[in-house]
C-alpha cells in the first residue's frame, strides 16, 4: 500500500493577507504609471532613439576627423550640417517634382488597382470586387483627394499643414548632435552609475553597439543612395510614370526590408506601369534583375566588407516588430536596432561546439 501523504492545508492571517494584497495593488499600480508615462513620452522617446542611430551613423566620419585633430563637436556639427545641406539640397533641386509626382500617383491608385484586381479576376478566375479592396486600404475618393491635395503643396504644403514638423525634426538634430560630440561625456556619466565591475561591460557594450550598428547604418544608407538612383535613372530612361518617387521608393525599400524588400520595391512600379504601358513591366523587372547580380556581387561586398550582416529571419522580425511599435518609420529602423543587439549577445554569448553528428551534417551540406 503506498503511504499516504497528510493534506497540509495553507492559511494565511489577516496580516499577510492585507500585506500580499497591498504588495499587488502597489505592483499593479507602478506597471500602469510605467504604462501611461511610455504612452505619454512614446513619441520623445522614439525621436531619442532615431537621434541616437543618426548619431551612430555620423560615428565613421566624425571620428575620421577626430583622428585628423580636429575636436570631436566640430566633426559633429560639420558632419550633421552635410547631411543636413544634402538633404536640403534635394529637396530645393527635386522636390517640387517628387512630390508632384507622388500626389499625381496617389490620385492614381485607385485606377491601379481596379486594374490590377481585373487582371487577377481574368487570370485565375477570380470575383473580386475592386470596390472591397479600395475600402479596406482607406483609398475612397475623398481619401485618395485629401491626400493628393496634401501632398500637392510640396515641401512647404507639407510643414505648414504638419504644426510639430519643424519642433520634431529640430529636436532630433539637436540630440544627435549631442549624442555624437558628447559621446565620450554621456558614456562616463552612464558608467558613473555603475558599480567598477559592471563599467568594463557597460564600456564594452558601447564600442561594441557604436563600432557595428554604425558601419551596419552607414552601409545599408549608402547602398539605398546608389540604389536609388541607378533606379530613378531607369525609371526615367524606360518611361516608368511617377518615376522618381517610384525609384526613391525601389532603392529604400530593397535595401531596409530584407528578403521581400526587393520584389516590394519591384511590384509597386510594375503595378502602375502596367496600367499605361504593360511591356515597360518586362524593363522593370530585366533592369532589376541585373541591378540585384551587380549590388551582390559588386556593391555589396565593398560597401559591407567591414559591416556586420542579420540572418534574414530575425532581420524580417525586426521590420515587423520595428513597424508595430513605431509605425513606418519604426521598419527602418528595426534592423539597426538588432544590428546592436546581434552584436552584443555575439560579444557575451557563450556559444559550445557541435556535437558529432551536427558537425558530419553540416559538411554533408555543404
Amino acid at each position: 500500500m503506498p503511504q499516504e501523504h497528510p493534506v497540509q492545508t495553507l492559511r494565511l492571517d489577516h496580516a499577510s493577507m492585507r500585506h500580499l494584497m497591498a504588495t499587488g495593488l502597489a505592483l499593479w499600480t507602478a506597471l500602469q504609471v510605467l504604462l501611461w508615462l511610455f504612452g505619454v513620452t512614446q513619441n520623445f522617446l522614439f525621436m531619442l532613439l532615431l537621434a541616437w542611430l543618426i548619431a551612430i551613423a555620423m560615428e565613421p566620419p566624425v571620428a575620421a576627423l577626430e583622428r585628423r585633430g580636429m575636436k570631436r563637436g566640430g566633426g559633429a556639427g560639420i558632419v550633421l550640417a552635410a547631411l543636413v545641406f544634402a538633404a536640403t539640397g534635394f529637396l530645393s533641386l527635386f522636390g517640387g517634382l517628387f512630390f508632384g509626382q507622388l500626389a499625381e500617383a496617389v490620385q492614381a491608385v485607385p485606377g491601379v488597382i481596379e486594374t490590377t484586381v481585373q487582371w487577377a479576376n481574368s487570370t485565375f478566375h477570380a470575383s473580386i470586387d475592386p470596390a472591397v479592396i479600395t475600402d479596406q486600404l482607406s483609398m475612397t475618393p475623398d481619401k485618395v483627394a485629401s491626400i493628393a491635395s496634401s501632398v500637392a503643396g510640396g515641401v512647404m504644403g507639407v510643414v505648414s499643414g504638419i504644426v510639430g514638423f519643424v519642433f520634431e525634426t529640430l529636436t532630433i538634430l539637436m540630440f544627435a548632435f549631442y549624442f555624437s560630440a558628447e559621446s565620450v561625456g554621456v558614456r562616463r556619466t552612464v558608467a558613473s552609475w555603475l558599480r567598477p565591475d559592471r563599467q568594463m561591460v557597460f564600456i564594452t557594450v558601447w564600442d561594441i553597439a557604436v563600432a557595428k550598428t554604425g558601419g551596419f547604418v552607414v552601409s545599408r544608407v549608402l547602398l539605398a543612395a546608389i540604389s536609388a538612383m541607378a533606379h530613378v535613372l531607369a525609371f526615367w530612361i524606360i518611361g516608368v510614370p511617377y518615376w522618381m518617387p517610384m525609384g526613391l521608393f525601389a532603392g529604400v525599400v530593397s535595401q531596409f526590408i530584407p528578403t521581400f524588400g526587393t520584389y516590394i520595391g519591384i511590384v509597386v512600379p510594375v503595378a502602375f506601369a502596367a496600367v499605361s504601358q504593360p511591356l515597360d513591366c518586362l524593363w522593370i523587372v530585366g533592369f532589376a534583375t541585373v541591378y540585384q547580380q551587380i549590388e551582390n556581387y559588386v556593391l555589396g561586398p565593398r560597401v559591407s566588407r567591414a559591416t556586420m550582416d542579420l540572418h534574414p529571419a530575425l532581420a524580417l522580425a525586426a521590420v515587423f516588430i520595428g513597424a508595430e511599435v513605431f509605425g513606418p518609420i519604426g521598419a527602418l529602423i528595426g534592423i539597426p536596432i538588432a544590428a546592436a543587439l546581434i552584436a552584443v549577445i555575439d560579444t557575451y554569448g557563450k556559444r559550445y561546439d557541435l556535437v558529432p553528428q551536427l558537425y558530419d551534417d553540416l559538411t554533408a551540406d555543404e
